[in-house]
């Protein structure tokens, strides 16, 4: 996730400093990882020094002196090149679990009880994400969020399954050679 662009966009709404973004950005973007004070200001000094936002002015609002920015026109064209853009599907997905499997299988651990393990702590984060969804109070950004992440989390389920499915064919295969 472009941390620049998300921030681009969040200032295409309006002007605001550095602390409303980072409050709006961990909002609307519940199931990431919440954003950094420090890499928020860092980004948006990018991006004035890169001409894709400007300082409007401070703001205080009876508390310290905040510093105000905008999007500028640059930054509006950037933001828009940016969202049209296709994101290309990973030529290569790997992470943690397929790695875990194959170490298991080429090192003689069980990767079934690693497989069944893991299935039921995807099936403890369905749920709580089902709960998230079903919750009156959820916005939109939190609900769009956690229908993304259960989708991940069923490909993943099927992945589990096939494999599984697969563990002794895989295991001779490694034992042969």
């Amino acid at each position: 996730m472009s941390t620049r662009h998300i921030l681009l966009g969040l200032l295409a709404t309006g002007p605001s400093h550095g602390y409303d973004l980072k409050r709006r950005h961990d909002e609307r973007f519940p199931q990431a990882r919440p954003l950094a004070y420090g890499q928020v200001y860092t980004t948006l000094q990018r991006l004035v020094r890169d001409g894709l936002a400007e300082v409007e002015g401070t703001d205080s609002d009876g508390g310290p002196e905040r510093t105000v920015y905008h999007v500028t026109e640059a930054g509006a064209r950037e933001l828009s090149r940016w969202a049209a853009e296709i994101a290309p599907p990973a030529p290569f997905v790997t992470n943690e679990i397929f790695a875990k499997v194959v170490v298991a299988i080429l090192s003689g651990g069980d990767p079934a009880a690693y497989l069944r393990a893991q299935r039921a702590a995807h099936m403890r984060r369905m749920r709580e994400l089902t709960a998230v969804k079903s919750d009156p109070g959820s916005d939109l950004a939190t609900v769009l969020s956690a229908d993304f992440a259960l989708n991940h989390l069923d490909a993943d389920l099927r992945w589990m399954t096939t494999t599984a499915a697969r563990l002794t064919t895989l295991t001779a295969e490694v034992d042969a050679a």
